[in-house]
């Protein structure tokens, strides 16, 4: 009986199923809002020491920050209500934040009592903390978090308040929502609109879900968005380049996932998933002969184990490979047809997903770029390379699998954006992997998908 390839060796798993993770995504498409319970004595215990609001306001010597320098504009105030009698857009109760209690505070503050203005103070912050909080909590979008320290954390009250008072625009820090990342401030902004088509408002809603999984802006950062086929890599909140990308063709859709790249493997070999050896080489060899695989350097061997000999491809039943009923395990090696191409950027996880280089690049010129087996192949990966690494990547000499480990790890979030903010608006993309459609339809809302 022959063995399964192990995830380290083959390029790509089969299609990667996870366990639906949806039930924040569902009550929100069905427009039902998710009641969080109130802080409690347990939420103040788990804040680390220093970084409470009462730390805040002693170290900012009790100065009011929701007021404007001369405490008569409660712009940023009147900003954080609006989001709060909205939150239900963000899958939250609004009567998780008293609204009632701040708005009556405001209005007393109007007095300019100072004493008023400093209590409305305090009940401004304490709602924008746990407004703050509840939204940085993990994401019920289907994820795959290799590294689990990517999944969105709650800041501590004393980071938040002092990121709002140092902020140039506390008004505009408020409505961009700029402690989430941008795709989520915007897709956001787009969802509170009362025009909004019923279709496009439940598909902002799955999406929403999607972004609110991504990173805040602080950092460095890939994002790939397999529904648009793009890379991009960020700094502190800002998009400094992006690429093209080839994604899994739908039979072996790319998964949504989260991890740290870690090193590059530069002269890569290409260890060929056995679905692949069956569907594209086993019938070029029954088709040109053997001289196939010398012509296109595979190597080919008994198992998966690494200690695995080579085998004379004389000796294999090719037709039985190609229908499926045998299976050999294929390596590439490194040179100018190899799959991988010059390097392969490696965050390892049990699906065989990477970033790599390909030799074939007509592809990148397809608007439709569907076509790997699952992992993502870069229109430039030197350039990949040259932002990592802050300097160009070579090789030392042929020798295949040399591995350059990264300083500083670089977290690489894979999504699957089909609404994304584009110059003003928001722009829908087709749902290439059937996903929208599959959670809609669980969630009732099969028929408002179907108009769009």
């Amino acid at each position: 009986m022959t063995r399964r390839a192990p995830a380290s060796l083959k390029g790509r798993a089969a299609e990667h199923r996870l366990p639906a993770r949806l039930m924040l995504a569902a009550l929100v498409a069905c427009g039902v809002s998710q009641a969080v319970a109130p802080a409690t004595a347990a939420t103040v215990a788990a804040t680390p020491a220093g970084q409470s609001a009462d730390e805040f306001y002693a170290a900012h010597g009790d100065r009011p920050i929701w007021f404007g320098p001369a405490l008569n504009d409660p712009a940023a105030a009147r900003a954080l209500l609006d989001l709060l009698r909205t939150a239900e857009a963000d899958g939250l109760d609004p009567r998780r934040y008293d609204i009632a209690r701040i708005e009556a505070a405001l209005a007393a503050a109007g007095s300019g009592s100072l004493a008023a203005t400093a209590a409305a103070d305090r009940l401004l912050s304490e709602a924008f903390v746990a407004f703050v909080r509840d939204l940085r909590r993990a994401s019920s979008a289907d994820m795959m978090w290799v590294d689990s320290d990517l999944r969105p954390m709650p800041p501590a009250p004393r980071e938040m308040l002092s990121a709002l008072a140092s902020s140039a625009d506390p008004v505009r820090f408020v409505r961009q929502m700029d402690w989430m990342n941008p795709v989520y401030g915007r897709l956001r902004q787009a969802l509170v609109d009362p025009s909004l088509p019923p279709a496009e408002r439940a598909l902002l809603r799955l999406n929403l879900e999607r972004a609110r999984a991504l990173p805040a802006p602080t950092g460095r950062y890939i994002l790939v968005n397999a529904a648009a086929a793009r890379l991009e890599m960020h700094e502190d909140g800002r998009m400094v380049d992006s690429m093209r990308v080839v994604v899994g063709k739908p039979a072996h859709a790319t998964p949504m996932l989260a991890a740290r790249i870690r090193y590059t493997s530069l002269n890569p070999y290409w260890n060929v998933p056995p679905d692949l050896t069956a569907e594209r080489i086993a019938p070029n060899v029954l088709k040109e002969g053997l001289s196939y695989l010398k012509a296109k350097g595979y190597q080919v061997f008994a198992s998966w184990d690494e200690d695995s000999p080579l085998l004379d491809p004389a000796t294999v039943d090719w037709a039985a490979v190609a229908d499926g009923r045998s299976e050999v395990r294929i390596r590439q090696l490194p040179g100018p047809h190899n799959g991988m191409g010059l390097m392969k950027f490696m965050f390892p996880n049990r699906a065989g997903i990477y970033l790599h280089d390909t030799p074939q690049k007509e592809l990148l010129s397809e608007a439709s770029r569907m076509f790997s087996g699952g992992c993502i192949r870069l229109e430039d990966a030197p350039r990949l390379a040259q932002w990592l690494y802050g300097r160009p990547l070579k090789p030392a000499g042929s020798a295949p699998e040399q591995r350059v480990d990264l300083k500083d790890d670089v977290a690489v979030f894979i999504t699957y954006l089909t609404a994304v903010p584009e110059q003003g608006r928001v722009a829908f993309l087709p749902d290439v992997y059937d996903r929208d459609r599959q959670a809609l339809a669980r969630l009732g809302s099969a028929g408002q998908f179907a108009s769009r």
